[in-house]
């Protein structure tokens, strides 16, 4: 299976309204990076052991580390959880700036340093959600 049937296949294996939700941000993303590239992470391990819950990634981002080591990821991603949706936003170096900055208008959202987490679309501001994640890709382009 490719990328794009995994992430078809991830999205229609979830339950309404999630599914609408993920089909729906799937498309969002895909608008605000339209020629990026397409990451599925099942969630498994080395050993085939489940270490987290699946994501869809979108574009490119090279992850620094302390002891100086770099590893390619994706930008933006997506994950189904047992709650709602996360949408995560890698980048942004300032760590308060995505709940100082979209936190009070977003709507009824968990905002943390690099993920917006919700129950669903409709209990947020899309707009706004858009607004964060064209800024996360904006800034990275300048790092």
């Amino acid at each position: 299976m490719n990328v794009q049937e995994q992430i078809e296949a991830y999205i229609t294996s979830q339950p309404e309204p999630k599914r609408s939700d993920m089909q729906e941000l799937h498309r969002l993303i895909l608008g605000v990076m339209p020629a990026c590239k397409l990451w599925f992470l099942d969630g498994k391990n080395s050993e085939n052991k489940t270490v987290s819950n699946p994501n869809i990634g979108y574009g490119l981002h090279t992850m620094k580390y302390a002891d100086g080591a770099t590893r390619a990821f994706y930008q933006i991603g997506i994950s189904a959880n047992k709650t709602g949706i996360s949408v995560y936003i890698f980048g942004i170096n300032d760590k308060a700036y995505l709940n100082q900055t979209y936190g009070k208008e977003i709507g009824k959202a968990s905002v943390t340093g690099y993920c917006i987490k919700f129950k669903t679309l409709k209990e947020i501001n899309v707009e706004i959600l858009e607004s964060a994640m064209r800024y996360g890709v904006e800034i990275s382009l300048h790092a």
